[in-house]
């Protein structure tokens, strides 16, 4: 006997996609650090990322835009006058057909012809009161008798479709056994919605109703409170839509059903319904209307299906704001959006929320010390490698040369080799070299094991950098004039490339970031990275340049490198008591003590270089003035090519003016 295992396969039905590649988190991190860089708090960056989407994926803002579209689609193409006109062409049907049979029985006394005659003849206006005055009319028309209960039967189950979807349809050509199934379900319905307004009934009840009535229920609830849900908004929107009609359409359709399955009995029950939903989802909203313009005509059942789709659109307009309290992308109704939207808007959907779990999850944004979301040290090295590359492409291009190396004997090894070069000085590699002649050897038919001769082409010599180690300080302008004039970002990618590049690349050397506004202050790169653009009056070089030397100070065995990027004269300086004296236009006293600063670093030995953003003459006088008094540089570049002239003053000043290689340090 053999046992065969089968396997049942089937159309993937939605939910995460398990054999979906994880999702590509470079775009989003990279516009949400560009955003913090431009001012705003991670939480805020990564919230507009995900409103505006990718290159190729739609954002929450165009979901947005769709709902509100399909919502206005839906209101312009549809009115709400389907059931009075169904009723009003089965009347003129009926009407009608009497009338033929009425001018064909030769046999039917004149009298009694006349008044049939008169009495469909003065029929009144009003379609209610026309139905409900032929109630009891002796129809010689048998066409015209099944026309006119067709309007019953019509009405019945259109009433039966607005508290239960489906109901028109299923009771279609129903039997007067299916009539009074229905009235037994709504009896007992009201009898559980009663049971339980009152905390009387129990899970019991509860199955014994669906075991008994479940067929009334494609929703399939599973307890007493999801069919309250389920039956509570839809009978809201049925009030919504009968809201939604004019007076005189309101008014004709209460009247006629009055002749709902020809039962009063059946709107007895309905009302009883209502009665019960109102009292157990007081929150549903029972008095909301809406505005249709349309010129499709919508049944009782249709109609009341559409005003759920609008509520239904307007919880996803709610959900894709994201703007109430505890927001989370956790919180949109896929299976809604699927069924408004379509399945695309719910994959893109369920991608977004899932960057923004990566986002939390993966690492890339945690909560600091004060609660407040921040860029993480892995989004910072990411980032920081990314601008790092781009400005090595700058540098480049700029200086017409990749992949220079140098190479000196009293420098430090890098930790590769290359053949040796006729002048070359630096140590060989024994062991790159030796395996090198070993396999010559064994190549030419030599055994190794007798000895070795070392060919000029075995050899190998080890790398090494000529460097020396250097503390340095990036001195950053952070003066209201550097957001305002767009150099706020520029400023921050510079510092994030040359932090990247020490920390990775020459970890032997120190960096401290210093920004100076009104007054100067230190910051690790994160603190720097989400520094808002503020209204900051003064521009206290002074008090950055008193960090700075006491940076200096803590090594004293490393080459000083002062890196000063601004856009304005100084116009604060720090006064003994702690405080800053600001002035405009600068005062002397505070060019004088700026100058000594100064001055004392570059006695020091400090190498100096100041980086002018912007054209204004009188910064460019001071600059110049103050970088020939220390022997110091200035560059002035654009604000775009800030971070290339950093990183290559950086690099100049650490390897002495000899050539640098961009391809190795910018990897």
């Amino acid at each position: 006997m053999s046992v065969h295992n089968r396997s049942r396969y089937s159309r993937y039905r939605g939910g995460p996609d398990p054999l979906a590649p994880p999702v590509d988190l470079a775009e989003a991190l990279d516009a949400v650090a560009e955003d913090v860089m431009a001012g705003y708090s991670p939480r805020h960056a990564l919230q507009e990322y995900l409103r505006r989407g990718g290159r190729s994926r739609e954002g929450l803002d165009d979901l947005a835009a769709r709902v509100q579209q399909r919502r206005k689609d839906l209101l312009g193409r549809h009115k709400l006058d389907g059931t009075l006109n169904e009723v009003q062409k089965l009347l003129d049907t009926a009407v009608l057909e009497e009338r033929k049979q009425l001018a064909r029985d030769a046999m039917m006394d004149n009298t009694d012809r006349a008044f049939r005659e008169m009495q469909l003849q003065n029929l009144p206006r009003s379609t209610a009161a026309a139905v409900n005055e032929l109630a009891s009319y002796d129809w010689q028309s048998s066409t015209a008798r099944e026309a006119y209960e067709r309007i019953k039967d019509l009405l019945g189950r259109e009433v039966l479709d607005q508290r239960f979807a489906g109901m028109k349809q299923a009771l279609e050509n129903a039997t007067d056994e299916d009539r009074a199934a229905v009235s037994e379900m709504l009896q007992d319905l009201n009898g559980l919605l009663d049971k339980h307004r009152r905390g009387e009934d129990t899970d019991a009840d509860f199955q014994n109703f669906m075991a008994k009535h479940g067929q009334f229920f494609p929703e399939n609830p599973q307890s007493v409170e999801e069919l309250i849900d389920a039956l509570a908004q839809r009978a809201a929107a049925a009030q919504r839509m009968l809201q939604s009609m004019s007076r005189e359409q309101r008014e004709e359709l209460m009247n006629l059903s009055a002749q709902a399955f020809g039962s009063p009995q059946l709107m007895a029950q309905l009302g009883q319904l209502d009665d019960n939903l109102r009292a157990l989802r007081p929150g549903e909203d029972w008095s909301g209307s809406e505005r249709f313009e349309g010129q499709e005509g919508l049944g009782l059942g249709d109609g009341t299906g559409v005003l759920q789709d609008l509520a239904e659109l307007d919880e996803l307009s709610e959900q894709l704001s994201q703007s109430y309290n505890g927001s989370s992308l956790d919180d949109l109704d896929l299976d809604a959006l699927a069924r408004q939207l379509g399945q695309d808007a719910a994959v893109t959907a369920r991608t977004l929320a899932e960057i923004e779990k990566a986002m939390h999850d993966g690492g890339y944004l945690q909560r600091g010390a004060d609660g407040d979301l921040r860029l993480s040290p892995q989004s910072m090295r990411r980032l920081g490698r990314a601008l790092l590359r781009d400005t090595a492409k700058q540098l480049s291009s700029r200086q017409g040369r990749r992949d220079t190396r140098v190479a000196g004997a009293a420098g430090e090894q890098t930790g590769s080799s290359r053949p040796w070069e006729f002048g070359d000085a630096e140590p060989w590699d024994v062991t790159r070299t030796i395996t090198n002649a070993i396999r010559r050897t064994i190549a030419d038919g030599g055994d190794p094991g007798h000895g070795l001769r070392l060919a000029a082409d075995d050899i190998e010599v080890a790398e090494t950098e000529a460097r020396t180690q250097a503390a340095v300080v990036l001195l950053v302008d952070v003066s209201f004039s550097m957001a305002a004039q767009g150099r706020w970002v520029p400023m921050k990618r510079t510092a994030l490339a040359l932090h990247h590049l020490i920390s990775t690349r020459f970890r032997g050397d120190r960096l401290q970031l210093i920004t100076f506004g009104r007054y100067a202050q230190t910051m690790d790169i994160g603190e720097l990275t989400a520094l808002p653009a503020f209204r900051s009056k003064g521009t206290n070089l002074h008090h950055g340049l008193l960090l700075a030397g006491r940076f200096f100070r803590k090594h004293p065995s490393m080459q000083p490198v002062l890196l000063v990027v601004t856009d304005g004269e100084p116009t604060a300086h720090l006064l003994a008591d702690g405080e800053t004296w600001f002035d405009y236009p600068p005062d002397p006293e505070t060019i004088r003590i700026t100058v000594a600063e100064l001055d004392r670093l570059g006695r020091a030995g400090t190498q100096v270089t100041f980086f002018r953003l912007g054209d204004d003459p009188g910064l460019e006088r001071f600059v110049q003035r103050m970088a020939r008094r220390v022997g110091g540089r200035v560059v002035a570049p654009d604000a775009g090519d800030l971070g290339a002239a950093v990183v290559g003053e950086y690099l100049r000043a650490h390897f002495r003016g000899r050539p640098y290689g961009d391809a190795d340090w910018a990897k």
